[in-house]
C-alpha cells in the first residue's frame, strides 16, 4: 500500500503535458492578423456585399412595385399588403446578399492558410515545431472556419443594416424573426464555415499558391456558369425536361446558394429544396476535411 501510495503521489507531482491546440491556434491567428491580407479581404467583402445588395434590393423593389418574382404582374399598389411569405422570401435574399463572393473569400482565405506555408517556405518549420501534426492540422481547420465566420459576420451585418432600412421605408417591418429569414441567415453561416473547410482541402491538394487561387476564383465564378451551360446542353440534346437543372446542386457554388436561399438560384424547373444544398455542402466539407487531414498527416514537408 505504501509503495502504491508513493507511486500515485509521484505521478500526481509530475507536470501534465500542455495542450498543443491553443498555441497552434494562436500561431495561426498571428499569421492571419499580422499581415495586410485580412484588411484586403475585409475591404473586398464590403465592396462585393454592397454590389450584391444593389442587385437584391433592386430586384425586390422592382418586384413589389412592378411585378414578377412571385408578385402580381402589376405589383402591389400598397406593398404593406404583400403576402408575408413572399416578403420573407425577398428578405432572405437581401439578408444573404454577400453569399456569392463572401463564400469565395472564405475559401480563398483558407486556401492561403495552407499555400502561404509553401509559398514562403515555412511549412517545414510549422510542422516540425509541433511534436504532433494533428494539432497543426486541427488549428488550420479551426482558423479557416473562424476566418469564414468573420467574413460571414461582416457581410451579414451590412446586409441586415441595409435590409432593415429598406424594409422600414416600405412599412414592411424588419422581417427578422421570420423562420424563412432566420433559416437563410443561419444556413448561410454554416455554408461559410464549410467553405473554410473546403478551402483547406483545396490548398492541400493544389499546394501551389497561384494555381490554387485562380482555380478557387474560377470555381465560384466562371465555373458556375460553365456548369449551367453544360446542364443546358444536356437539357436541349439529351434529356428534354427542366428537372435536369436540379443537377446543378451537385456543384458546390450552387449547393451553397441553394442552401441559403433556394429562390436566389433563379434556375428553371421550379424551387429547389434548401436542405439538399446543405447536405451537398456538408458532404463536400467532410470529404475535403478527410482528404486534407490525411495528406497533411502523411506528406513530407522537408
Amino acid at each position: 500500500m505504501t509503495v502504491l501510495a508513493g507511486a500515485a503521489a509521484a505521478n500526481a507531482a509530475q507536470p501534465r503535458p500542455k495542450s498543443l491546440m491553443l498555441p497552434q491556434l494562436r500561431g495561426e491567428w498571428r499569421k492571419t492578423t499580422t499581415t495586410k491580407t485580412w484588411w484586403l479581404f475585409a475591404l473586398a467583402v464590403v465592396v462585393t456585399t454592397g454590389l450584391g445588395l444593389v442587385l437584391s434590393v433592386g430586384t425586390t423593389d422592382d418586384a413589389l412595385h412592378h411585378g414578377g418574382k412571385g408578385a402580381p404582374p402589376q405589383g402591389f399598389a400598397d406593398v404593406s399588403q404583400a403576402p408575408a411569405r413572399l416578403v420573407a422570401t425577398f428578405a432572405a435574399d437581401i439578408f444573404t446578399s454577400g453569399k456569392l463572393f463572401g463564400g469565395m473569400f472564405a475559401t480563398l482565405m483558407a486556401v492561403l492558410l495552407i499555400t502561404n506555408e509553401y509559398h514562403h517556405q515555412t511549412a517545414t518549420t510549422t510542422f516540425l515545431a509541433a511534436p504532433r501534426r494533428t494539432a497543426v492540422v486541427v488549428a488550420k481547420f479551426a482558423m479557416a472556419m473562424i476566418a469564414a465566420v468573420a467574413i460571414w459576420a461582416l457581410s451579414t451585418a451590412i446586409d441586415i443594416a441595409v435590409g432593415l432600412y429598406y424594409f422600414s421605408t416600405q412599412d414592411l417591418g424588419s422581417q427578422l424573426g421570420s423562420w424563412t429569414v432566420d433559416q437563410a441567415i443561419l444556413v448561410n453561416l454554416m455554408t461559410f464555415a464549410l467553405w473554410g473547410v473546403f478551402g483547406i482541402g483545396a490548398g492541400v491538394l493544389l499546394r501551389s499558391q497561384t494555381p490554387a487561387t485562380v482555380i478557387t476564383v474560377l470555381l465560384h465564378t466562371v465555373g458556375a456558369y460553365g456548369v449551367l451551360a453544360v446542364v443546358a446542353l444536356i437539357r436541349t440534346y439529351v434529356y428534354q425536361h427542366d428537372s435536369v437543372y436540379a443537377w446543378v446542386v451537385l456543384y458546390p457554388a450552387y449547393a451553397a446558394q441553394i442552401a441559403a436561399d433556394p429562390h436566389s438560384a433563379n434556375l428553371p424547373g421550379g424551387t429547389h429544396v434548401w436542405w439538399v444544398g446543405a447536405l451537398v455542402m456538408l458532404a463536400y466539407g467532410i470529404v475535403m476535411a478527410t482528404v486534407g487531414t490525411l495528406i497533411l498527416q502523411r506528406r513530407d514537408v522537408s
